[in-house]
């Protein structure tokens, strides 16, 4: 269990993330949304141990800095590292030897080539192949689905629910609704740095996405006159 106990972070003067509280359970995908700069991606930051923040983060199995894998929305690599050449790099990081890249290539990524010459689906691919090799117990994914294909996309579910059977803990953020309904057992609904509401079954997801809306959808659109 991933535990998160009066988290507070803040830039400056500006209180990004206020009183956070969370709990994250093995075998479970927990979706966290929220509007632009509501605060996901800085939220995701604190518990990979990104970010310095006040509050308690507390995983029951162990060093989160050390089972905790991490996809940013946009993956960065060195110039002149391979794609190959990444995934040995993380793999050295956990102490996993003689992998088999080839193999392990589930999105058919050209892993001799520069991954910073990737395209930006590429990118995030081979940042996921690489937490996946690395045998994480806690994967943390902000935005998976955006900028990858529609075969990618259909592997990736795939994916989340095979973890999801390991019995991994899995947090993941998306702004295309329907995508988190389909995959995720329970919803977090982040708005300004507070957590606004809570859904603990499907059942009650529509009301986030409500919530989320800020209601009156069809008077807007009526508002443009179309």
């Amino acid at each position: 269990m991933l535990e998160i106990k009066a988290l507070h972070k803040s830039y400056g003067e500006k209180e990004v993330l206020q009183d956070i509280n969370l709990t994250f359970q093995s075998g479970v995908i927990s979706g966290v949304v929220g509007k632009n700069g509501a605060g996901k991606t800085t939220l995701f930051r604190c518990i990979a141990g990104l970010e310095k923040y006040l509050g308690t983060i507390k995983y029951s199995k162990g060093k989160l800095a050390s089972l905790t894998g991490f996809l940013s929305t946009n993956p960065y690599y060195l110039a002149k590292l391979t794609g190959k050449e990444y995934l040995q790099l993380l793999c050295n990081g956990r102490n996993i030897q003689a992998t088999d890249f080839s193999a392990a290539n589930i999105f058919d990524l050209p892993l001799e080539q520069y991954a910073s010459t990737y395209s930006t689906g590429m990118k995030k691919k081979l940042a996921l192949t690489g937490i996946l090799l690395q045998k994480n117990e806690i994967f943390i994914l902000d935005e998976p689905f955006s900028g990858v294909d529609i075969e990618s996309n259909i592997l990736l579910q795939q994916v989340l629910q095979k973890l999801k059977e390991l019995d991994k803990i899995v947090i993941l953020s998306s702004h295309v609704f329907p995508v988190l309904e389909e995959i995720c057992d329970n919803l977090n609904y982040l708005e300004n740095g507070q957590i606004k509401s809570m859904a603990a079954g499907k059942e009650d997801f529509a009301k986030i996405a409500e919530q989320m809306s800020g209601g009156g959808v069809s008077s807007r659109i009526e508002a443009l006159d179309l």
